[in-house]
């Protein structure tokens, strides 16, 4: 991909984010692991893609997420959540990046007409812009709900009961980039020369990157000569800060990925890291940071064993179509009126796109934990592919 046309104020921030990497690299002694890089690109204050104010969801944004798609989403999702707050009794719902404010609306909106509105809603979320966007949406849409709505900037620390939810939330967390060069394992940074940034290789570095390739490859003679992937390697301290804040309730992480068998087959040779700019997808990343965002796919193994290390049950693991019917999405469709065409027929697309195996069906799954509650939850009822983890 070459560089788009961009207008002035993306090429200026573009301008000022390279200065600011290029700073940081030149800090760290010439080379900053990629970890570092995706971090600063995503959330250097001001400047990252998730901080910097420009609008990055829906059509005349970079991508559209499954609440964009359909109010389906969230209603389904809300069904779940339902049903984890009627095993709790009580209990609040925490969501982790909120994106435009869709789901939060959407959700509050389904747990009202379900009669099971949280005590509160808490949203997460670091960027003021977003934050600003979210509020806008639920004033708009749900104004009398709008009170029960909290934002935070960490997670709870004062103990929190209740539904942690992410939606594309995992594979926004910065990743290590490693490959195999002969008998050996090196690890990415970035390093500038010319003034373009460029990998530079070097020996393992990050702590805990060799036991976890380890884990994965006991043999590594079996891995091919270039192969080369990535690893999240901020997964388990986020867990275990989940874990820390959680005293009671359920996790519920939905996201694309792939088991670790099929992550790090031999056909994935290059990894899953993939940049998004105006609905454009490239694998460059160091072609518009800042202005394009930047994501890997989720090994969904590693989360479930590092979850589980922290104390979590697993409660499940399955599709997102089949996540979404066992919530009572053919139901819901099936309410539709035929006779106002344009809203049927919209809900008809939407769930296209949300079921259909070259769509989200199957790419994006949907995985849950419980804690200090019965793990048990119906959104796996049909289809748990637990096992192929």
């Amino acid at each position: 991909m070459h560089l788009p046309d961009l207008t002035d104020a993306e090429a200026s921030l573009l301008g000022e984010m390279r200065e600011r990497l290029s700073a940081q690299i030149a800090q760290a002694g010439g080379a900053l692991p990629f970890d570092r890089f995706m971090e600063a690109a995503l959330y250097e204050p001001g400047l990252g893609y998730y901080v910097n104010g420009r609008r990055k969801f829906g059509e005349s944004g970079d991508f559209v997420t499954a609440p964009e798609v359909s109010p389906l989403f969230s209603r389904c999702l809300a069904r779940q959540i339902a049903e984890c707050l009627a095993n709790l009794g009580d209990g609040c719902v925490l969501e982790v990046g909120a994106g435009s404010g869709r789901m939060a609306a959407d959700m509050l909106a389904a747990l009202e007409a379900l009669g099971a509105l949280p005590e509160r809603y808490l949203i997460l979320e670091l960027s003021p812009s977003l934050q600003q966007l979210q509020c806008d949406t639920l004033d708009r849409d749900v104004p009398h709900l709008r009170s029960r709505v909290e934002w935070l900037s960490q997670l709870p620390t004062d103990g929190f009961r209740g539904v942690l939810v992410g939606n594309e939330l995992l594979d926004a967390m910065p990743v290590h980039r490693f490959r195999r060069c002969g008998d050996a394992w090196q690890e990415l940074s970035v390093a500038v020369d010319n003034g373009a940034f460029v990998d530079h290789w070097t020996e393992l570095q990050s702590v805990g990157m060799e036991q976890a390739l380890a884990g994965i490859w006991p043999d590594p003679g079996e891995v091919v000569d270039g192969y080369s992937s990535e690893l999240n390697m901020r997964l388990a301290p986020w867990l275990r800060a989940v874990a820390e804040s959680l005293t009671a309730g359920y996790v519920i992480l939905i996201d694309y990925g792939y088991t670790q068998r099929e992550y790090y087959h031999v056909e994935r040779s290059q990894g899953t890291l993939i940049c998004h700019f105006r609905h454009r997808a490239y694998a460059d990343p160091y072609l518009l940071p800042g202005l394009a965002d930047m994501t890997a796919n989720v090994d969904f193994s590693a989360l479930a064993h590092a979850a589980l290390a922290q104390g979590f049950e697993l409660s499940g693991y399955t599709t997102q179509v089949h996540f979404l019917i066992d919530n009572g999405l053919e139901q819901m469709l099936a309410a539709s009126d035929p006779g106002r065409v344009k809203q049927h027929m919209g809900l008809m697309q939407g769930v296209k796109k949300l079921t259909l195996p070259g769509e989200m069906g199957e790419r994006f799954k949907v995985m849950a934990f419980a804690r200090a509650v019965s793990p048990a939850l119906s959104g796996f009822r049909s289809r748990d592919m637990r096992d192929r983890l």
